[in-house]
């Protein structure tokens, strides 16, 4: 896939946060001095746009301290908009690499159900795939019976070996079977799926951990990865899932799927700006390739609609 298609997904995908923040920006200079009205317009117009309050106070400073008293088109202004909002994104902007050694790398993947977790895993593996890794998955999440056959039909479909249980097994067996299997076929990648509720963090969290423990006999480094799949159409309740993930489960970074179905893109620069954790990666579309590693500098200038 080319970049330029890529990028005309990510401008489809993000339209509605786009225009969302467009429209909001739009119409609050023409050719005008940036004074304090105008910025407290800015700053009003990013916070309804789920940037969140920390970061559109930010923008507002960075944009007072450059530009404050001069003239400025709405042109410029969205474009200024754009430079802040990426000087945000790119700390935060981390592929997930292939790096540990002894291999294989094993990546934990998190989240409510819902949020896309399972189809976020097959997406991963086929991007881990088109690298020349070698993936392998585990089916940690025993509680759902359709979510180990959802991942089945997943692996599959992209042809990669699985290790299951069956429904209301021990996850932390089929994960240590499944790293013994990974290293002993000398796999790069193992992604492990995992429970999704959240209605008892206590349980989530002991069952977390006792996978924790069980891989630390195999690979003391493991997990290398806790990745959270965060559904962007929650818009800021998804800073809530962060809170909640990073308690129970150790969040080592982020991906964010659904946003081409919503207008609340801008949760993005929120945990962004309030958590500063990795995003590896976003989604926008229910296609193989719509999941893309995270460009911070195209999805800045994608949210503030500057094509």
């Amino acid at each position: 896939m080319s970049d330029k298609s890529w990028g005309e997904r990510l401008f489809g995908g993000f339209s509605k946060t786009s225009d969302r923040l467009s429209s909001n920006l739009t119409g609050i200079v023409s050719t005008a001095k940036l004074d304090d009205a105008t910025l407290d317009d800015v700053e009003d117009a990013l916070i309804v746009s789920d940037l969140g309050p920390a970061a559109a106070a930010r923008i507002r400073a960075k944009l007072a301290e450059k530009r404050f008293g001069l003239e400025i088109s709405e042109q410029e202004l969205k474009e200024a908009v754009a430079e802040e909002i990426a000087e945000i994104l790119r700390p935060v902007a981390k592929p997930l690499d292939i790096v540990a050694f002894p291999r294989p790398q094993v990546i934990l993947v998190i989240g409510v159900n819902g949020s896309g977790k399972t189809t976020t895993i097959a997406k991963l593996a086929h991007l881990f795939q088109e690298d020349d890794y070698g993936v392998m998955l585990a089916a940690g999440d025993t509680f759902r019976a359709a979510a180990i056959g959802q991942l089945a039909t997943w692996a599959e479909r992209i042809g990669v070996p699985l290790v299951r249980g069956p429904e209301g097994g021990d996850p932390a067996s089929i994960v240590f079977d499944a790293v013994k299997e990974a290293t002993d076929t000398g796999i790069d990648a193992l992604i492990v799926d995992t429970a999704g509720r959240l209605q008892n963090k206590r349980e989530l969290m002991d069952e977390l951990e006792k996978i924790r423990r069980v891989l630390g006999r195999l690979n003391a480094e493991a997990p290398h990865d806790v990745i959270l799949v965060l559904d962007a159409t929650n818009g800021q309740n998804a800073l809530s899932q962060i809170d909640v993930f990073k308690e129970v489960a150790g969040v080592t970074g982020l991906i964010m799927t659904k946003l081409d179905g919503t207008a609340r893109g801008g949760v993005l620069v929120a945990a962004a700006e309030q958590y500063g954790l990795p995003i590896h990666a976003i989604g926008v579309g229910e296609t193989m390739d719509d999941l893309r590693p995270f460009d911070p500098d195209l999805v800045a200038r994608v949210i503030a609609g500057v094509a």
